[in-house]
């Protein structure tokens, strides 16, 4: 049971529901009669069920891959250590996928009543979820090794998971609620790119071309930089949008705490330090949504 917790890499849980929450503030904000809990519960279900196959698939694919060897930075992988057997580990992928898919069709069920059109559209939406998860690390082609997985994190877990559950909570769109979404895109394409600059070596050793294997270490930082100042702006301008002094304040108030955490990444950062601030910014992100949430729905 250990190794399997240690898999599923609980750090990076708390940023993955970091998008409904949002999703679900910006609705209670807008209708907080409307609000369905049941809905918003099985949504952060299905969130953390993505986020645990996405892990899962990543532990497989980047062993088979050759991206995980002895020359890793970071954290020993299950499968690479011999503590999960690969045939556990497509096992356990499986039916993760299979648990995920009833989850997530159970919260449409509750979500529109019945089989519409919308139903159809939100289920196809969630296999390409569930494919994408699978598919970042895994099969012959696999879109990670080719530099694609940032814009794939920021739609699904930014765009896809904020407006979608807003979507699902309200049966309406706004285009504001974007502004929202852009922010927890770009936090959960921030905490792969740290990952990904603390492996840049290993990862340009086995041909996984990620974002920072592209530019390099020093444009990785740059290209960091902007993705942990875009949630700020784009928060601001929300605030600024709908009239929110409160969610203004927060927000500049997170910006402080964020210059102190984030201060050692920008003094050439050893691989320790950028593996310690995987955690951080996770955790991080977690704190600017629930101040995001207390800034928007204790706003009359």
């Amino acid at each position: 049971m250990k190794n399997w917790i240690e898999a599923m890499r609980l750090r990076t849980l708390p940023l993955s529901i970091a998008g409904i929450i949002t999703g679900g503030a910006m609705a209670y904000h807008e209708n907080p009669i409307k609000l369905n809990l049941t809905v918003f519960l099985l949504a952060i279900v299905t969130a953390l069920l993505l986020q645990i196959l996405s892990n899962f698939a990543n532990d497989y694919g980047d062993f088979k891959n050759g991206a995980d060897n002895e020359n890793r930075n970071g954290p020993t992988r299950a499968v690479l250590s011999g503590a999960i057997t690969e045939n556990a580990m497509k096992k356990a992928i499986v039916m993760t996928s299979i648990i995920t898919l009833f989850v997530g069709t159970t919260l449409l069920f509750f979500a529109f009543k019945n089989i519409n059109l919308t139903f159809i559209v939100y289920f196809f939406i969630g296999l390409a979820c569930i494919v994408a998860a699978i598919k970042y690390t895994m099969g012959k082609n696999p879109y990670g090794y080719k530099g694609l997985g940032d814009i794939f994190v920021f739609v699904f877990f930014g765009l896809v998971a904020s407006v979608g559950t807003y979507f699902l909570l309200l049966n309406s769109i706004s285009l504001s609620v974007f502004l929202p979404a852009i922010s927890i895109g770009a936090w959960s394409t921030a905490v792969l790119n740290l990952n990904n600059l603390r492996d840049l070596d290993n990862d340009r050793v086995t041909g996984k071309i990620t974002i920072p294997v592209r530019i390099g270490r020093r444009g990785g930082i740059i290209y960091h930089t902007a993705l942990i100042s875009i949630p700020f702006i784009a928060n601001s301008l929300y605030a600024l949008t709908n009239k929110n002094l409160l969610l203004l304040v927060l927000t500049g108030v997170s910006l402080v705490i964020a210059v102190l955490i984030f201060k050692p990444l920008f003094k050439n950062p050893s691989h320790q330090i950028l593996d310690g601030l995987l955690k951080k910014t996770a955790l991080f992100a977690l704190l600017f949504t629930l101040l995001f949430l207390i800034g928007v729905c204790f706003v009359v």
